[in-house]
């Protein structure tokens, strides 16, 4: 690829990136102007419901109001900055495999909707329960900053719906030729540990909280093999043409 042609898809790139930040920054407006109706909502959940949220800082409002108003933009913006990664990648592609790929929006979102929906209305209530009888146990007397609470809820939905999109990308990569269930699999002990990391890094340090995140991610890590494995099974059934170690074949 010459000069020219890299100058061509930075171009291009810059253009769908100045798009989607638009957009961004629209939504975002929307989102501070529908903050007040999230955090009620939020507030009046069955986790929060007996919590009283203080505030130990005068900008602890503000940063929880700005922060309920970037969960809504991404919320939205999600699935144009979907469109674009396809359409950018849109001219590589044959014209089957582009039929073939665009599934990936709609489906990569509704993921991300399933994963938003688990970690709100399961995952975080459990950790929420779990820690409080924890330091009831103890006979601590529970007083939550708004801000912590706010920052532990976004710091488990927003990455476990992240962590939703998984099968999404495993059998848009598949379709693709990069990866194969026969990869996935020979890879499993390594991505386990990666995901116990991830799980620990995004919970309390306790080890049920631990449970309820790394769990949820290897099972969505085995549905993403079973996925893979259900593609390449259809595809060879078409295509004789395909390489058993887990890719499609070249040739």
């Amino acid at each position: 690829m010459n000069s020219d042609e890299w100058i061509i898809h930075l171009t291009e790139l810059r253009k769908r990136l100045i798009w989607v930040m638009l957009f961004f920054i629209v939504t975002l407006a929307a989102g501070l102007y529908m903050s007040p109706q999230v955090l009620l909502y939020i507030k009046n959940r069955p986790a929060a419901a007996d919590i009283a949220w203080n505030v130990f800082s005068l900008t602890d409002g503000m940063f929880i109001y700005m922060k309920s108003g970037f969960l809504v933009a991404v919320f939205f913006t999600l699935p144009l900055a979907l469109y674009h990664i396809w359409a950018f990648v849109r001219p590589g592609l044959t014209t089957e495999e582009a039929k073939k790929t665009f599934w990936f929006i709609p489906l990569a979102f509704v993921l991300f909707i399933i994963g938003a929906a688990f970690s709100f209305y399961v995952a975080f209530p459990m950790m929420v329960s779990f820690l409080s009888q924890m330091n009831k146990t103890v006979g601590a007397v529970e007083t939550y900053g708004m801000d912590k609470y706010f920052s532990l809820l976004f710091s488990v939905v927003f990455p476990l719906s992240l962590a939703f999109e998984m099968p999404a990308v495993v059998l848009f990569l598949t379709r693709l030729g990069i990866l194969g269930p026969a990869l996935l699999k020979k890879a499993r002990k390594y991505v386990y540990l990666i995901l116990a990391i991830v799980g620990s890094m995004i919970s309390p340090p306790d080890f049920v909280s631990h449970l309820s995140v790394t769990i949820p991610l290897i099972m969505l890590f085995e549905l993403s093999i079973l996925v893979s494995g259900w593609y390449m099974r259809k595809k060879e059934t078409s295509n004789p043409l395909i390489d058993p170690k887990g890719g499609a074949s070249h040739v």
